[in-house]
């Protein structure tokens, strides 16, 4: 698989950042270092969207496609079993060590390439339309799925799930009109 350059960015979006773009905050836990909850991949794509009119330069933010969210998560496509190493403890808010709620981004230790939270915290939605056997589909060079189906990615696992669900490489999928208290974002750059 090839990938062109992307930047992604090093924390999930926080509230702070949503509330200047965006008119409500939908979180349930409401604190501004904390990851934006409750979105739903359309409301994701709107502040992508939003975000891009606002830049006073020539860049386009996007939802990262579910390749480069798990090359990302895997430090560049190391191994590891959660983004950051095999210590979930280290590098992730799960059920087991999350108090019950979101938690401030960047608490825990980053993955090999400087990202935070991409295990645990807030599950991420990705560009792409969700299909089980995707890995056997895919483009070699900048895959994506995009299809009709309402069923899109999220990735990285939740502050209320086990650590199984946190690993690099689970997926799951909801429809793109879905929002709950482990759903947010983090967003790409490119030129």
């Amino acid at each position: 698989m090839i990938l062109d350059d992307f930047y992604l960015a090093r924390f999930p979006i926080t509230q702070a950042q949503w509330s200047i773009l965006m008119k409500d905050n939908p979180s349930e836990f409401r604190q501004a270092d904390h990851p934006i909850e409750q979105v739903t991949w359309t409301d994701a794509g709107e502040f992508a969207r939003k975000l891009t009119q606002a830049a006073e330069m020539n860049a386009h933010f996007t939802l990262p496609a579910e390749a480069q969210w798990e090359y990302a998560a895997r430090s560049g496509g190391r191994d590891d079993l959660y983004a950051g190493g095999d210590d979930i403890d280290a590098v992730a808010w799960f059920e087991d060590n999350s108090r019950g709620s979101t938690q401030p981004v960047g608490k825990k230790k980053p993955n090999g390439l400087g990202l935070y939270d991409m295990s645990g915290n807030v599950w991420e939605w990705c560009r792409d339309t969700y299909q089980a056997d995707a890995y056997g589909c895919h483009d070699h060079h900048n895959p994506v799925i995009e299809s009709s189906s309402p069923d899109r990615v999220i990735r990285g696992g939740s502050w209320n799930l086990d650590a199984w669900s946190a690993r690099c490489a689970r997926r799951f999928n909801f429809r793109a009109d879905f929002h709950g208290p482990g759903l947010g974002f983090r967003l790409i750059m490119s030129n």
